[in-house]
């Protein structure tokens, strides 16, 4: 038996039908938001500087825009499709700010099956108080093999202030 936890399996092309969904789930914490910064080299000051983030629209900080479509790419690449899914195309609106402590859930589901295994994934995020952060859809090309593989292990990092 294995430990789903630590397993990812994949949803191959043929497996996918229309209407099947899938949830990813994930906060958003001060560590997180710097480092997305710094990977990104997104150094908007609304993401960054509370005294700025106060005069601005949001008053206060708030999260990068793309930092909720990456959990797009995280729950297509790991949950539905999975591991072996190819990203094409992904279209965003961002319907409101999200901010620190936040915990977003992406909502998936598949809409359409194409040829050449392609698939067009809606894409719902949402928040804790289940409002809409963003929207979108996704297409992507589904793996035809099926895949289940130990999550890597990621190396710890630390962020010197």
């Amino acid at each position: 038996m294995s430990d789903t936890l630590n397993t990812l399996e994949n949803i191959t092309y043929d497996e996918l039908q229309e209407g099947d969904s899938a949830t990813y789930v994930k906060t958003l914490t001060e560590d997180e938001l710097v480092l997305f910064a710094a990977v990104s080299g997104d150094v908007n000051p609304v993401h960054l500087d509370a005294v700025y983030a106060a005069d601005s629209s949001f008053q206060v900080r708030i999260a990068h825009g793309m930092w909720s479509g990456s959990l797009i790419s995280a729950a297509l690449a790991t949950v539905m499709p999975g591991p072996g899914t190819i990203y094409l195309e992904q279209s965003l609106t961002f319907r409101r700010p999200v901010k620190l402590d936040d915990t977003l859930t992406v909502h998936l589901t598949v809409l359409s099956k194409g040829r050449r295994n392609r698939v067009t994934m809606g894409c719902d995020v949402r928040n804790q108080n289940n409002e809409q952060v963003v929207s979108g859809e996704a297409k992507v090309i589904a793996p035809t093999q099926k895949m289940s593989l130990s999550k890597p292990s990621l190396p710890r990092i630390t962020i010197e202030r």
